[in-house]
């Protein structure tokens, strides 16, 4: 297998898919998943060039924006499992790093942790991930689809428009199983 990021940008690459200018998408138009507003905030940070435009964005910089703006901004390189730190990846793309991050906490408080549900990753949540990936790596991914799901739900359930996402959101939730040979 390649290295942990590789495996993790071709797992949610293949789920974001290209261009999109839906009205109802919380993010407006995207590319690879990307926002023009996340965009042009890599570009002022001088992490890609050469483009001014989401519609212009290549796999090669939507790569490179994933690992600055999500991989290594919710430090997954120290995650020791590469399912556990694509699923986190996954979930930062599609629902946003601090939103990934609480239902990380959430998951790892069910399991028996005391972290503080703040949306920031920092030692204690890295080494319970790497202590409950190592012990349980399936109740582990089980635990953090279902914060995932029961976030889609309420997604819904707060903006009906939001529903015709909900048969691409059920496939992020199962991916893991198909991976796993489950």
């Amino acid at each position: 297998m390649t290295n942990n990021f590789d495996y993790a940008f071709e797992e949610t690459l293949g789920l974001e898919g290209g261009y999109s200018d839906d009205p109802d998408d919380r993010g407006g138009v995207t590319n690879y998943g990307i926002t023009q507003a996340t965009l042009e905030d890599v570009l002022r940070r001088f992490v890609i060039s050469g483009i001014t435009h989401v519609s212009q964005l290549t796999p090669v910089l939507a790569k490179a924006i994933y690992k600055t703006d999500y991989w290594n901004k919710i430090h997954l390189y120290q995650v020791n499992n590469v399912y556990v730190a694509a699923e986190i990846f996954d979930t930062a793309v599609n629902m946003g790093r601090k939103a990934a991050i609480i239902i990380v906490q959430k998951a790892l408080n069910y399991l028996g942790e005391n972290l503080i549900e703040d949306g920031i990753i920092g030692p204690r949540t890295i080494k319970a991930l790497n202590r409950w990936a190592k012990k349980d790596e399936r109740a582990l991914l089980v635990t953090l689809n279902g914060f995932q799901f029961k976030r889609y739900v309420e997604i819904v359930k707060n903006k009906a428009s939001q529903q015709k996402f909900g048969r691409g959101w059920t496939k992020r939730v199962s991916l893991y199983q198909k991976k796993k040979g489950e």
